[in-house]
């Protein structure tokens, strides 16, 4: 509770989920996200706990780098440590299916713009089990943040890309991390307005890395 309240003292908004056991995942994936805590007994200093994970780079809140889906793209280590620092814009999608040009259209969006899209799956995420009809990117909306040349694009489910439309999942990654646009998903948005804001974000540093989990926090502007 001490660091929630010093949080809202700040005004900065954690917009990162937890990893957690059980936490909500890619339903293909190998092996599911578990964070398990063990104490042992340690002679000198008595019982200590520590904790084991078991989870891959794009499990919870995390960016995506080129390499995801490039082999020879830039890793996450690469990254710029501004690339996800500074001016913000959160965008709230009305359409429930798909971010698509006509909306996008709506909100004058500008080069170098970093831009979170706030959809129903906030309200998906929260009950912690997967939705497979979440609002995407689509196909025609990517290419149009492309167009704009838009530097970060975030959303509030695990991918930008459809769980249902296979070509639409690859192509919609491949239009933004190929054109040099970090990717960031699972944010948390549910108690973000729409609105300009200013956005801390650093993903762990994992060599080679095609992504990784991160802390990103909000703060309005």
């Amino acid at each position: 509770m001490a660091a929630e309240k010093g949080a809202a003292r700040s005004g900065w908004i954690d917009i990162s989920y937890p990893l957690k056991k059980g936490m909500l995942h890619w339903p293909q994936d190998p092996v599911p996200p578990s964070v398990e805590s063990n104490a042992m007994t340690v002679e000198e200093v008595g019982t200590i706990t520590m904790s084991q994970m078991t989870i891959n780079s794009h499990h919870g809140t995390h960016v995506d780098a080129p390499r995801h889906f490039f082999p020879d793209g830039k890793t996450i280590d690469e990254m710029p440590l501004d690339a996800i620092m500074g001016p913000a814009r959160v965008i709230e999608i009305k359409d429930t299916e798909s971010i698509k040009p006509q909306e996008l259209e709506l909100h004058n969006i500008q080069p170098g713009e970093r831009i979170l899209f706030k959809t129903v799956n906030s309200s998906y995420y929260q009950k912690e089990k997967f939705v497979e009809d979440f609002v995407h990117i689509s196909t025609e909306g990517a290419h149009y943040l492309k167009d704009k040349r838009v530097s970060v694009v975030g959303i509030d489910y695990l991918a930008v890309g459809s769980f249902r439309d296979r070509d639409n999942l690859v192509e919609v990654h491949k239009v933004l991390v190929g054109n040099g646009i970090w990717v960031l998903e699972a944010i948390d948005l549910s108690g973000v307005k729409a609105g300009r804001y200013e956005i801390i974000c650093l993903p762990i540093k994992i060599e080679h890395g095609d992504g990784a989990q991160a802390r990103a926090i909000l703060r309005a502007i």
